[in-house]
């Protein structure tokens, strides 16, 4: 499963990259006043960006931490996984997803995706649960939710939590339902790519009001009473009673997050609207095939995949990836199957052809820029680009 990497090059045009962040002027102002404020950390702001993200999705509860995988790993603490624990994870979705059982000395158990949108296959995750399985996470690849009444039906026949990792997907819905509220625990990134960011950091969404405590304490050390909480309280006194991390967001981040999520809905707005182009723009293209979109979600799209399928000599995806960012247009590739990964396949033990729609998947994919930011005409670049390489240009309507 070895690649070779793409050479460095000179490229043509102004750099396109393939995500990046927005900032405006209100941004630094929400910062600036944070900086200026008495709480730095563990303050007033952490509440308030919270209970904003809770609205937002319609959760009942959400616990902001320091980065995505942070927010992975205390839901994998609050679903009580431990040595001995199972849980099933796509094979296709970035390391974290499965490091963070590991975390907690669980298993992680890799199912297939469907091949045509990259999505956890449920029947395939079904098939992998064992007496030891004790929690089920998808991952809402690229953006688009995955098949949540199915997964739900599955999880309740054999007694299991349901876990989302919807990094990709703030602001997507399923029937109607908000991201946040589709499973028992829902993991959101805010890295500079995503829908909004902080710089880094992460939250998990939740009803449960329990879980939501515990997440809490384990972000704090395990401790039971922050700074913030004793000052009130004009105490000293604290009480560790559980093995926690340092997971804490600032005061400064939740500040650019509050900012951020006030202009969340026409980022995704702009997202859609690049996706609508690109989408006409492939059609019927025989050797680019965006992936799959349920009728049933409201995509977000964090990012627009699209499967490279000629494989001719000196044209497969590489020379594709390649050429495409010799015209400066930043492709990316998400991702290398988690347990084709050196760490995984020696752990574990697992073999090419293990799980095929993965593998496949991975030789053909390439990631085109996908953030609001762009312009209609940085979108017009990367259309041509392709239709230049592939020299795939398609007829005009009249």
């Amino acid at each position: 499963m070895k690649r070779k990497p793409a050479k460095a090059e000179e490229h043509r045009g102004a750099w396109i990259p393939y995500g990046r962040q927005s900032m405006d002027d209100e941004d630094i102002r929400y910062v600036v006043k944070a900086l200026r404020s008495d709480w730095l950390t563990t303050g007033p702001l952490v509440d308030e960006f919270e209970q904003a993200f809770s609205r937002w999705t319609g959760a009942r509860e959400a616990v902001a931490v320091s980065s995505g995988t942070a927010a992975l790993h205390a839901a994998m603490y609050a679903a009580g996984i431990g040595a001995g624990d199972e849980v099933i994870v796509p094979a296709m979705t970035f390391v974290a997803t499965a490091n963070s059982v590991l975390y907690q000395g669980g298993t992680p158990v890799f199912a297939d995706v469907d091949p045509n949108s990259l999505l956890i296959n449920p029947g395939d995750a079904e098939s992998r649960i064992t007496s030891r399985t004790k929690a089920i996470v998808t991952v809402d690849f690229a953006g688009q939710p995955c098949d949540y009444p199915s997964f739900r039906k599955i999880a309740r026949k054999h007694n299991l939590l349901l876990i989302a990792d919807s990094c990709h997907a703030l602001g997507a819905e399923h029937a109607g339902k908000k991201t946040g509220t589709l499973a028992d625990l829902t993991v959101f990134s805010f890295h500079p790519v995503k829908h909004i960011t902080t710089g880094e950091g992460g939250m998990i969404a939740t009803d449960d009001a329990e879980m939501a405590r515990r997440m809490r304490l384990f972000r704090n050390h395990g401790i039971a009473s922050d700074h913030r909480q004793r000052a009130s309280q004009n105490t000293w006194f604290y009480e560790m009673v559980d093995l926690g991390f340092n997971y804490r967001i600032t005061d400064i981040q939740c500040a650019l997050g509050l900012s951020q999520l006030g202009k969340l809905p026409q980022w995704l707005e702009r997202r859609r609207k690049i996706a609508r182009r690109y989408d006409e723009a492939f059609a019927d293209m025989p050797v680019l095939k965006p992936l799959a979109v349920s009728d049933a979600v409201l995509h977000a799209y964090h990012l627009y995949v699209v499967r490279y399928t000629a494989d001719a000599p000196g044209m497969d995806r590489d020379e594709f990836f390649s050429r495409m960012r010799r015209e400066g247009i930043g492709v990316n590739v998400h991702y290398i199957p988690v347990p084709c990964h050196p760490y995984y396949r020696i752990k574990f033990g697992y073999r090419q052809g293990d799980f095929p729609s993965a593998e496949a998947a991975y030789k053909q994919i390439v990631s085109l820029p996908m953030f609001p930011a762009m312009s209609d005409g940085d979108v017009d670049r990367v259309i041509a680009a392709v239709h230049k390489i592939t020299g795939q240009v398609p007829q005009l309507q009249p």
